[in-house]
C-alpha cells in the first residue's frame, strides 16, 4: 500500500548533511547551507528571506514584528491551520474570522471590509493549497484603512500570482518546509520581509532580541539585547537537508502538478457537478480537494480529511462545508485507486 504522502527526497539530502558534519564547525542557524539557501528564496521570491525553524515560528515572529497587542483585532478565514490564529492569540490579539470563497476556500476578500473595526492591525490571507487570494483587493482594503498585511503563504513554495511569488506581496510572508510540503527539511519555514522597515527589527527578534546579526555581519564590536525576541533560527542540519530540496524545487513540483492535472480532468469530464480544486495560474498543485462524498471515511491511505475549521460557523456559510471536505493523495501510485473508487462510488 502507498501512503497517502511520501515526503520528497531528491538524493543529497545525507551528501550535505555529512559535509555539514564533516566540516564540524558550524552547526547552529545561517551557516554556509544556511546562506545558500537564503541566497535561492531571495532570488526566487524577490524580496527579503530569513529561515525559521518553522512556519509557525515565522507567525510568530510577525505576530511581534507588527507589536500586536492585547485588543487588538486580525481578520483571517477560519479554514486555515492552528499556528495562523495562536500565533497572534499569544499576543493577547483577538481573531475576527471571515467566510471563504467557495471556488478557493480562501478568505472571502468582499467581505474583510465590513469586519473592519478601529482595532483592527493586520488582515492574515492564507493561500489554501498554493492557490492565492485575491491580493490586490486585499492590499487596496488594507491600504486604505492603515492596516497591514501577512501572507500565511506555508503551503505556497514555487507558487505565483501576477508574475509574483505568494508570500512577497503583503508586509510580511511566512512560508512552510515542514515534511508534509511539496519541500522539505522535517521541520522548517522562512519569513518573508517584503516592507523595508520591518527588516531590522526582524533581524533582531530572530537573533533573541539581540543586534547579533550586525555583529556577525562586522558592522558592531560586540552585541547586546535591544528588544523582545527568541530563538527563530533553522539549524544548519536542518538548512543542508533543505538546500538538496531547493536545488530540485521545478522537478518536486512538476511532478505534483503532473498528478493534480490528472485529477482536474478525471473530475472535469466525469463529475464536472462535484464540488473540486479548480487551481489557478502559477500555483504549486500541493492540494487537490473535494467536497467530500464519504470516501475520506472509508478509503484512509489515500484521500483524507484536514484539519476542522477554528470557529464555530454558521451552517449556511461557505466556511461550515469544509467539515467534509477531502483531500486526494498526490503520491502517482494513488492515483488510478481515487479513479475506481469514485466511479465505483457514484454508479451504486
Amino acid at each position: 500500500m502507498t501512503p497517502f504522502h511520501i515526503p520528497y527526497l531528491s538524493g543529497n539530502e545525507s551528501k550535505y548533511i555529512q559535509e555539514v558534519i564533516d566540516n564540524g564547525t558550524h552547526f547552529s542557524g545561517d551557516g554556509l547551507f544556511g546562506k545558500r539557501c537564503t541566497e535561492f528564496l531571495e532570488n526566487l521570491t524577490k524580496t527579503k528571506a530569513l529561515l525559521t525553524p518553522s512556519c509557525t515560528a515565522a507567525l510568530e515572529m510577525a505576530a511581534l514584528l507588527l507589536d500586536v497587542q492585547p485588543g487588538d483585532e486580525v481578520i483571517m478565514s477560519p479554514f486555515t491551520f492552528s499556528s495562523t490564529a495562536n500565533a497572534f492569540e499569544l499576543r493577547g490579539a483577538k481573531v475576527v474570522y471571515c467566510d471563504i470563497r467557495p471556488d478557493t476556500l480562501n478568505i472571502d476578500e468582499t467581505l474583510i471590509q465590513g469586519l473592519i473595526t478601529d482595532r483592527t492591525k493586520v488582515i492574515v490571507p492564507m493561500h489554501y493549497g498554493g492557490v492565492g487570494c485575491n491580493m490586490s483587493m486585499i492590499l487596496e482594503i488594507a491600504r486604505s484603512n492603515g492596516l497591514f498585511v501577512v501572507e500565511d503563504a506555508a503551503q505556497c513554495i514555487n507558487s505565483f500570482q501576477d508574475g509574483k511569488h505568494l508570500g512577497s506581496i503583503g508586509d510580511i510572508g511566512c512560508i512552510s518546509f515542514h515534511e508534509t510540503k511539496n519541500i522539505h527539511c522535517g521541520e522548517g519555514g522562512a519569513i518573508l520581509i517584503n516592507n523595508r522597515d520591518l527588516l531590522e527589527r526582524a533581524e533582531v527578534i530572530r537573533e533573541k532580541g539581540t543586534n547579533r546579526s550586525k555583529f556577525l555581519r562586522g558592522e558592531i564590536p560586540f552585541y547586546k539585547k535591544i528588544d523582545v525576541g527568541s530563538s527563530y533560527l533553522m539549524s544548519e542540519i536542518n538548512a543542508a537537508f533543505l538546500w538538496a530540496q531547493l536545488q530540485q524545487l521545478n522537478e518536486a513540483t512538476d511532478q505534483r502538478l503532473l498528478v493534480w492535472n490528472n485529477y482536474l480532468e478525471f473530475f472535469t469530464n466525469e463529475f464536472s457537478e462535484m464540488e473540486f480544486s479548480t487551481g489557478c495560474v502559477g500555483h504549486n498543485g500541493h492540494i487537490f480537494w473535494v467536497i467530500d462524498n464519504g470516501l475520506s471515511h472509508e478509503k484512509m491511505h489515500y484521500a483524507l480529511g484536514h484539519y476542522q475549521l477554528l470557529s464555530n460557523c454558521d451552517p449556511n456559510s461557505v466556511a461550515y462545508k469544509t467539515k467534509n471536505i477531502c483531500r486526494l493523495s498526490l503520491e502517482s501510485k494513488n492515483q488510478m485507486l481515487v479513479f475506481e473508487a469514485f466511479m465505483k462510488a457514484n454508479t451504486k
